[in-house]
């Protein structure tokens, strides 16, 4: 009876208190690998590209300041002998004859007569240098001489330092065949003043009536008259020249291609 009595009160005591679930708690997680924070945009501002490889661009090439060059079989076509002389400022960085602006460190050379393009050689008759350049402009204007070489060319048949020299002048290569008809003016001066070249021009205006007179100041400072004759015709403009005479200046022959 006491056993059962004591079986019946343990009995009671279970159902009194509720047994507790169990609850399998997962263990936590390893922890997460380092990361660099990154930071954010500003509001308005885009995200930078990626960085560009820039190229340089290519330098501009400079202008051609050597020598020209000739075939092996090149022979002079014509020669002429007489004063070289030589100029710089205030003609360096002026437009020439040619169109060209005028470099007086390039291989270069201004003939009255000459086509354009043409390729001289020079020579001095005393030292025996000489030097190959291209006709790029018209002159000189000062009787006696027949070619203006650049300061460059002038440097490499000794003209430099005497101003002046005795050469001989070949032309290698013609920018134009030599029998072409061409075109042919008049240049007349220089004048001291504008007011001695203005009364010329405006007498060989009136003298002239077909011919187009120009009346201009060169760089040095002093006055030029160039008359083209109608058609820019040789013979017209020797015609003239044998006409022409003047009290300050002279009087050339000048082909203008």
């Amino acid at each position: 009876m006491f056993l059962i009595l004591m079986l019946a009160i343990m009995l009671f005591t279970a159902c009194s208190h509720p047994k507790q679930a169990r609850v399998n708690v997962p263990p936590p997680p390893p922890p997460a690998a380092e990361i660099t924070p990154q930071p954010e945009p500003q509001p308005g501002a885009s995200i930078p590209p990626a960085p560009e490889t820039h190229v340089s661009p290519a330098p501009k090439a400079a202008a051609d300041l050597t020598e020209p060059t000739l075939p092996a079989e090149a022979r002079p076509l014509a020669t002429e002998t007489g004063f070289a002389s030589w100029y710089g400022p205030p003609y360096h960085n002026r437009r020439g004859s040619n169109g060209e602006v005028y470099n007086m460190n390039a291989m270069t050379a201004a003939h009255r007569e000459f086509p354009l393009g043409s390729i001289v050689r020079v020579t001095n008759l005393k030292t025996g240098h000489a030097a190959l350049v291209r006709i790029t402009d018209r002159g000189p204007f000062i009787p006696g001489r027949i070619v203006d070489l650049s300061l460059a060319a002038a440097r490499k048949v000794d003209v430099v330092q005497p101003g002046v020299a005795e050469v001989k002048v070949e032309l290698m290569q013609s920018g134009a065949p030599l029998d072409s008809a061409g075109k042919w003016a008049v240049q007349i001066g220089g004048f001291t003043d504008e007011k001695s070249a203005t009364e010329l021009a405006d007498h060989l205006t009136r003298r002239y009536r077909t011919a187009k007179v120009l009346r201009f100041a060169s760089p040095a400072g002093d006055w030029w008259i160039r008359v083209r004759v109608l058609d820019d015709d040789h013979e017209r403009a020797q015609q003239l020249v044998a006409e022409t005479t003047t009290p300050e200046g002279a009087v050339f022959l000048v082909r203008l291609d």
